[in-house]
């Protein structure tokens, strides 16, 4: 039996045919490519930055939430410590909260809105007064003054009125929209905020995550504490002003000292601010009133920051004065207000960071 076998074809090792030439240098080793990419990331930081700037408003917003939640928890824990639930203890600490803006809401609205309809009706009286007066009867006898102020008031300072009415009120639901997104953000940081650290948490090798959420709890305790220090300091301050004008019987001592409760939250200048203007106040109603203010806001101070401050601030916070200084001079000038509110936690949080991780790395070298 015979078989056919066929010779198999031989393989060709040739190179194949370059019919559009050699190929050049890849262009990760070129200069173009390297410009394009570099000139990319230059525009995408550009962007990134535009973008952060645009959003200011909100991430401060978010960051100013983040902080009261973290301030608030301490007493929604203390709560949950007398067997109520989570959920029960954020409605009542969110209750609360609503109850003094409410509050804070009726003690200054109607002593501002009584001021201006007492000017209002008080403008008509002003008007007689001022043309009986024997020289400006003169003067407008000789230079039509009443025609003309009659022109100017119903022609331009009443359009400057309906603008400025106007402006005014959208400054007014703006700063409206915000109190209540700032309550909402607050209310889910409150409620979701074991969720958000645990989370983050996980982001953390295994080795660390022990050790980092150790040091998460105290900087999250010492901000807390700084900010539920910060309120109770406050409303000890509004608390003994209003007794104190109740007592010098000046007018409108409740929404007075509301103020002081409000700037007294301010560090460094936040109190002396308070005081001043409650001084002035009280010194366009009677000088013995206005000067008796001045020497209860001086003691009190004294009081406050030799007394009242360290003891309340011995759990929080450990910054040393120069620091808490200069932190609030910082924060001030990157984020105003905010920023001096925000600085004196931060700077906190901070300087435990640098204690637990940076010096013992740098012991150990």
């Amino acid at each position: 039996m015979s078989a056919e076998v066929k010779a198999a074809p031989a393989e060709d090792h040739s190179p194949p045919a370059r019919p559009y030439g050699l190929p050049g240098k890849p262009l990760s080793q070129g200069p173009f490519l390297f410009g394009l990419v570099g000139g990319l990331g230059v525009l995408t930081a550009i962007g990134l930055a535009q973008m952060v700037v645009s959003l200011q408003n909100v991430i401060i917003l978010v960051v100013v939430a983040m902080f009261l939640a973290v301030g608030l928890n301490p007493a929604v824990e203390a709560l949950q410590r007398r067997r109520l639930s989570r959920q029960w203890a954020i409605s009542i600490v969110f209750a609360g909260v609503i109850v003094a803006f409410v509050l804070f809401g009726l003690a200054v609205v109607p002593p501002v809105s009584q001021q201006l309809t007492e000017f209002i009706d008080a403008v008509p009286g002003y008007v007689t007064e001022l043309s009986n007066h024997p020289t400006l009867r003169q003067l407008d006898a000789n230079y039509q003054l009443l025609p003309q102020l009659g022109e100017f008031v119903t022609g331009t300072m009443g359009t400057s009125l309906a603008t400025g009415v106007l402006g005014a009120g959208l400054v007014v639901l703006e700063g409206a929209f915000t109190t209540v997104t700032l309550l909402v953000l607050m209310l889910y940081f409150l409620g979701s905020l074991n969720t958000i650290k645990d989370y983050l948490l996980r982001l953390v090798p295994s080795s660390r995550r022990e050790r980092t959420g150790a040091i998460t709890e105290e900087v999250l305790k010492g901000i807390g504490g700084y900010v539920a220090g910060n309120i109770l300091i406050s409303l000890i301050a509004g608390v003994l002003t209003w007794i104190f004008l109740s007592i010098v019987d000046v007018k409108y001592a409740l929404a007075l000292a509301l103020i002081v409760a409000l700037t007294d939250l301010i560090p460094l200048v936040g109190a002396t601010i308070g005081a001043a203007v409650v001084t002035g106040v009280a010194l366009l109603g009677s000088l013995p009133a206005g000067i008796a203010c001045a020497i209860f806001f001086v003691v009190y101070q004294q009081v406050e920051n030799y007394l009242i401050y360290p003891r309340v601030m011995k759990r929080s916070v450990d910054v040393t004065p120069a620091v808490t200084v200069i932190a609030a001079l910082f924060g001030g000038a990157l984020l105003g207000i905010v920023g001096a509110l925000l600085a004196i936690p931060v700077a906190a949080a901070i300087a435990l960071i640098i204690r637990e991780i940076v010096i013992p790395r740098q012991a150990q070298r």
